[in-house]
């Protein structure tokens, strides 16, 4: 190492060859790969099985996570090895994929990895080991094909699929309450399930964990469940055979794109702009009301002007619902989403039961919106636990 200066007189370092890092090759490289896949594996290996313990995991903003699932232990992990991220796809790619095994998956390709570094230390080449691995993975799948059996279930008798639910969410934290749990699952999964395609669009149940009231009072809502209320506290709080227009657009003036300003310098002036932006208000509401509109929900907040004007026109509203939301509720009422107030029309609006309820003991209203008039089923799982990070993992 050495010493030299540049032409401001800074200072850097000139490293010789022979004391930069040596990069491994051969043996010794396949070995540390193989080494952080084994670290990676040893962490899961003791979530693993119905005595597995959970981990808590806490992010640098502070939250805290408590789960003995290994596709969310490995995500929040931070892994900079290459072969550790490979590891991380393995487990996000069995949940994905199947949705359960994530901790399972690991260890097992730890195990082979292991047991590979013991083969190439006897000299045998990489690719036979791959092509071995290869053959046992096709006499295990003829293995399982030939073991395997179908059962039959009916709705009136789902405990083929209740018992192996209950198996798999022994070993999560809601295992005190897995029958109740496996109810929920197996009759959430069921109705939105194509057993002719064999296909099932998870996307259509949503799950909403809330602080307040205990894990079993968790419940299965065929329906939407908004964490939001009426905007008006004046407002019904239930609305049979509503029909429900779906805004993404302000319910307010549209901005001027300009950077012109209007100068106001007379009480006049203030009231003819006042009463412009009333008649706005008014014009928007009564648009509303031409079209048959009796529920509206924004992706956007209102005007307390608009807000008050609803309230004595007698449309209830719901402000600030998100786009997810948004997008379940419409296939739940059979409405279209309107990006533009001049677009809303009779035809874009959905067929909706509303009603909105406060949850428990705590002051947290939801409105609760069932798709009970067309064929495709929405459903809301919604959980309840006793603080915010038991929530989180029971629901997520």
């Amino acid at each position: 190492m050495a010493l030299a200066f540049d032409e401001y007189g800074r200072p850097f370092i000139i490293l010789r060859e022979q004391d930069q890092k040596t990069r491994l090759r051969g043996l010794d490289a396949q070995k540390e790969n193989i080494a952080a896949g084994k670290a990676v594996a040893r962490i899961l290996r003791t979530s693993l099985g119905p005595k597995g313990m959970d981990k808590m995991l806490q992010s640098p903003d502070g939250d805290v996570t408590i789960t003995n699932d290994g596709a969310t232990i490995l995500e929040l992990m931070d892994v900079d090895n290459q072969i550790g991220k490979l590891m991380v796809e393995l487990s996000r790619s069995q949940d994905y994929e199947i949705g359960d095994g994530t901790t399972g998956v690991v260890v097992m390709a730890g195990s082979l990895l292991e047991q590979a570094e013991k083969l190439l230390e006897r000299g045998i080449h990489p690719i036979r080991i791959a092509e071995g691995y290869e053959m046992a993975s096709r006499i295990a799948f003829e293995h399982l094909e030939r073991i395997s059996h179908k059962f039959e279930f009916t709705e009136a008798d789902m405990e083929p699929l209740i018992q192996p639910c209950m198996t798999t969410l022994s070993s999560k934290i809601v295992n005190r309450c897995k029958r109740a749990m496996a109810e929920i699952a197996v009759k959430a999964v069921l109705a939105v399930a194509d057993l002719e395609r064999k296909d099932v669009n998870l996307d259509l149940i949503k799950v909403e964990g809330k602080v307040g009231g205990k894990l079993e009072d968790t419940e299965l809502i065929y329906g939407i469940v908004v964490d939001k209320d009426m905007s008006h506290p004046q407002m019904p709080k239930q609305i049979e055979d509503a029909k429900i227009a779906i805004l993404t657009c302000p319910f307010e003036p549209p901005k001027p794109k300009t950077k012109h300003k209007v100068d106001i310098d007379t009480v006049e002036k203030f009231q003819t702009l006042r009463e412009q932006e009333r008649k706005y208000f008014d014009d928007m509401v009564q648009k509303c009301k031409d079209v048959g509109a009796t529920l509206v929900i924004c992706q956007w907040g209102f005007d307390d002007e608009a807000n008050h004007l609803l309230m004595h026109r007698e449309l209830p509203a719901v402000r600030w619902v998100g786009g997810v939301e948004l997008e379940l509720i419409a296939i739940a009422t059979g409405g279209r989403i309107v990006p533009r107030f001049q677009e809303l029309t009779t035809d874009k609006l959905g067929k909706v039961n509303c009603r909105t309820d406060e949850l428990s003991a705590y002051v947290a209203m939801l409105v609760y919106i069932y798709s009970a008039f067309v064929p495709l089923m929405i459903l809301c799982v919604l959980m309840q636990s006793i603080s915010i990070h038991l929530t989180i993992s029971f629901a997520y």
